[in-house]
């Protein structure tokens, strides 16, 4: 049964771990295109634009978590008609939504510059970047649609194939444009639009050719809108989390971009490891999605915790990888990214912070997974809640000028907050089943 398990765990998760390691991997190579530009510019204005998409989209990951959830759910009580309807009701609203962001790109452009507030120089750079890939809004959020909806099938291939050829056009694109075409900083954008569009009609292809039953599967329209109401309550909860969210992750970048903009390439820079670490860990997450939801549909709860524990086992031992990583050659990996030796002592001089963060961060990527496969929503938003109120509190209540050490001590406190506050609620309110026999 252990076994079985676990080769179910690994068959979701590596798919989904090469699914998530492209995207840190893109943030990587653009970042190490514009760290060889010749000019901190460009570094800072890689990371505003990559935050100003950060605050449209992330606020979206309902679209991808909540089809996630409610298709795997699906999928375990065999509801074949529930599986078609999750799906059509998601790629609807991701439509209309990325339509909507299209039509307020200038106001939204304007206000997420304002509020970043980086240095004229970065912020004329990254308002061109902006302008360029916002048209790609309607393809991207389908496809995180599509990629939440073939998980949610069991099926992670689909969403790594999509990943990866998605991101090696992106990369190829933009080197050549930037390098062969001579079309500097702007070419980074032209190879994303392009990359999103090409990423839309791969996984368009592939679910016509697999799951073609399902997409011919006759639905009433009165039925489609009639579930409207269950998939919004399911994902407001999401939505304010991820709000919250970025919320931290926008202040972070803030901050270093007040403070110049060497503190805003080194902070990218921390943040690009962290992220390439998360994109790692969320693997298992994404695996504990799709399993959670689907034991928790079937109502076989004694396997479902059979499963969290081993979710927490693979997810702890990819963090104490990253942690000896991170412990051992942080220079070296900083030299990868940029040849700005003033960045390359910043990351050197604070790489404790990239050491702690793995071993911290994992209980709350790992909960979140367990919680979106069990739609249960409500405690992702008190634990993103409580969390960000203690980073603000941390860091303003500290005062004084920036430093390094006050900003990453506030974040190592959100994701220890956060990890806290979902386990304490899935040992109180779910683990307890297992003693009420409730799966009998």
């Amino acid at each position: 049964m252990r076994n079985a398990l676990n080769k179910d765990i690994l068959r979701l998760a590596v798919p989904a771990i090469f699914t998530n390691i492209t995207v840190p991997l893109l943030g990587l190579v653009d970042f190490a295109i514009s760290g060889h530009l010749g000019s901190l510019t460009y570094i800072g204005a890689i990371s505003v634009g990559t935050m100003m998409f950060n605050l449209l989209y992330w606020n979206f990951g309902f679209l991808r978590m909540g089809t996630s959830g409610l298709t795997a759910q699906a999928y375990g009580a065999g509801d074949a008609r529930q599986q078609s309807l999750t799906l059509y009701r998601a790629v609807a609203i991701a439509v209309a939504l990325g339509l909507l962001l299209v039509a307020l790109q200038v106001p939204l452009r304007e206000l997420m510059l304002w509020l970043l507030s980086p240095s004229a120089a970065v912020a004329a750079v990254a308002r061109k970047y902006f302008s360029i890939c916002i048209w790609g809004a309607p393809f991207f959020l389908t496809t995180m649609v599509l990629k939440g909806w073939f998980l949610g099938m069991q099926n992670s291939r689909f969403p790594m194939i999509i990943a990866i050829a998605i991101n090696v056009i992106n990369i190829a694109l933009s080197a050549w444009l930037v390098f062969a075409l001579g079309l500097s900083f702007y070419g980074i954008a032209i190879g994303t639009l392009a990359a999103e569009v090409l990423g839309f009609a791969l996984a368009m292809t592939l679910l016509r050719r697999r799951y073609a039953e399902l997409v011919r599967l006759r639905v009433e329209f009165r039925r489609l809108w009639d579930g409207v109401g269950r998939f919004f309550r399911v994902n407001a909860d999401i939505f304010l989390r991820s709000f919250f969210l970025l919320s931290v992750n926008f202040a972070f970048t803030s901050i270093g971009a007040r403070a110049g903009d060497e503190a805003l390439a080194v902070n990218s820079l921390m943040m690009q490891l962290f992220l390439f670490y998360s994109y790692f860990v969320d693997g298992f997450a994404y695996a504990g999605e799709a399993i959670v939801g689907k034991l928790q549909g079937a109502r076989q709860y004694r396997e479902r915790d059979r499963a969290v524990v081993w979710l927490l086992v693979w997810g702890f031992a990819i963090a104490v990888l990253f942690t000896l990583s991170y412990w051992v050659a942080i220079h070296p990996i900083a030299a990868l990214l940029t040849d700005s030796e003033a960045v390359i002592a910043g990351v050197a001089a604070n790489y404790l912070w990239c050491v702690a963060v793995p071993l911290v961060g994992v209980w709350a990527f790992i909960g979140d997974g367990v919680f979106v496969g069990l739609t249960a929503t409500r405690a992702m938003l008190l634990s993103t809640l409580s969390a960000s109120a203690l980073f603000f509190a941390t860091y303003f209540g500290i005062g004084g000028d920036f430093a390094y050490w006050r900003l990453w001590t506030a974040f190592l406190l959100f994701l220890a907050l956060r990890g806290v506050v979902l386990w304490s609620i899935y040992l109180s309110r779910y683990a307890v089943r297992r003693q009420r026999g409730a799966d009998r």
